[in-house]
Parts: structure tokens; sequence; C-alpha cells
């Protein structure tokens, strides 16, 4: 598997302006239950000591409903496909809502 062309430009336009963010409940809500997925998110937070900071982040969505081969897939492919998006600050593998939780996000950002 390998990542698209366009999939590398917004990537790329992604860490230049970093404009494409929705919320991020928008966001988990727009993953399907039963689909395999790679994410890639602009994740906004305030630090503990109150600074802003920004961080991009991989998403390995794969819920325990998806079919078994499309994990395996999904699941031998993550390094090449973060490998070609040079810039990924953070990592999350992901099986189930509460794995992608905002705190959980957050507490890998830091």
């Amino acid at each position: 598997m390998s990542v698209d062309d366009e999939c590398k430009l917004r990537f790329l336009e992604l860490k230049a302006r970093r404009n494409y963010n929705e919320t991020y409940d928008d966001f988990t809500v727009s993953l399907l239950d039963d689909e395999c997925r790679y994410v890639v998110y602009d994740f906004d937070f305030m630090t503990n000591e109150n600074c802003q900071k920004s961080k991009i982040s991989l998403i390995a969505w794969s819920p325990n409903t998806s079919r078994m081969r499309s994990k395996m897939v999904y699941a031998s492919s993550k390094d090449r496909f973060k490998r070609e998006l040079n810039g990924i600050q953070v990592e999350l593998q992901a099986t189930d809502p509460s794995e992608m939780s905002i705190d959980n996000v957050k507490s890998r950002a830091i």
C-alpha cells in the first residue's frame, strides 16, 4: 500500500499552513465503526504550563469490528505510510473511541 500523491500534497499543505482542522469531536465522529483508516490530524492543545501547542498526529484507526484482512493490511503498511509523510510528531493506535480520547492524544503529545 502506498500513499496517494493527493494525500502527500494535502499533508505538505497541512504542515505549511495548518489550515485543515475540524474540531476534534467532528473528526472522531466522522470515522466509521467498521473501516480501518489512517488519519492525520493537527492536534491543538494547551500544555500544563498554559502554552498553546500544535502537533501533527497520525492515528491508525483499526476498529475491532472491521474485517481481519483489512486490519492486517493496515497494520503491515503503517510504517511505510508514516515514512512517506515525513513530519508526524505523535502516533496513536486506536481500536475503539476510548483509545483516541482527547486526553489520551494530549498525553502522547506533551
